[in-house]
């Protein structure tokens, strides 16, 4: 029986996050029908390597969304919490990368090799954890299983340019 194949929206997809998500997208062989790089209206027209095909960006717009299944979302706060609702409208499950939705109790917030189970209460958006703290806490769980951790401080230094 052949996989279904998905209408796959990145946004933000000109920047290195959306790079990301697009290698991790064709390492994995996800299976996609159709492919959307969106991004800001001065990526537009810009062309990406995806899977061997040059793909050109689109600029991010309210009616960027129609057909698209999935959305993964890297653009910032600002830009998720204008568009992100409006792909979840247009039938899309919203990946969200940013912090827009993250304390938001009518979103779940997932680490997949810690609680995949949240997935089943999404109402079109999922919210994941900053990237430090996806890869601080994946490696706690199972000590937090055996021995409950009350609290963690921890402090990341990013380099800016």
């Amino acid at each position: 029986m052949p996989k279904k194949k998905y209408s796959v929206a990145v946004v933000g997809a000109t920047g290195a996050v959306g790079v990301e998500f697009l290698r991790c997208l064709k390492d994995r062989r996800f299976p996609i029908s159709e492919i959307r790089l969106l991004a800001s209206a001065r990526s537009r027209g810009k062309k990406v390597d995806f899977k061997g095909k040059k793909v050109t960006v689109q600029e991010l717009t309210e009616n960027s969304f129609e057909g698209v299944e999935i959305a993964f979302f890297s653009a910032g706060g600002s830009i998720s919490k204008k568009f992100a609702p409006l792909a979840a409208r247009a039938g899309a499950v919203v990946v969200d990368n940013s912090s827009a939705f993250r304390m938001d109790p009518t979103v779940p917030l997932v680490i997949p090799e810690i609680n995949p189970e949240a997935l089943a209460a999404h109402k079109g958006i999922i919210a994941n954890p900053n990237c430090s703290t996806i890869i601080g806490i994946t490696p706690l769980w199972p000590i937090h299983k055996k021995n409950r951790i009350r609290r963690l401080i921890a402090a990341t230094y990013q380099a800016a340019s």
